[in-house]
């Protein structure tokens, strides 16, 4: 199996996001890590961007699923996360792991999803 993977480490955004009335009308500063597994035999073997999938992609994934309005659960925004870059057939799985940094302590969730299949 393919191990090679793009990856988004510790990005930080302030995202509306849970579920207590308290949450609601604000933002939170979470972070977000992504791990996405490349399918097999994509590489980039001419030295252009088209052959191979970009960490720009998992940004704008997630600058636009947390730009689309308050989210009740992080489990959710993981799944939407997942869900969206696994539309890429050139991802065979993403791990995502989000961490919620106020309101306490550290906190959040980890998931991994793969493509049917795979």
């Amino acid at each position: 199996m393919n191990r090679d993977f793009i990856f988004v480490r510790d990005y930080v955004i302030d995202c509306h996001i849970g579920v207590y009335a308290e949450e609601h009308g604000t933002t939170q500063k979470v972070s977000l890590t992504v791990d996405a597994h490349l399918s097999q035999g994509i590489r980039a073997t001419r030295d252009v961007m088209e052959e191979v999938p970009s960490y720009t992609d998992i940004i704008d994934a997630i600058d636009e699923i947390s730009g689309a309005g308050h989210i009740e659960l992080v489990e959710t925004f993981a799944e939407r996360i997942c869900e969206r870059l696994l539309k890429d057939k050139r991802f065979s799985s993403v791990r995502v792991r989000i961490e919620k940094l106020e309101r306490g302590p550290i906190r959040g969730v980890e998931i991994t999803r793969a493509r049917a299949g795979v």
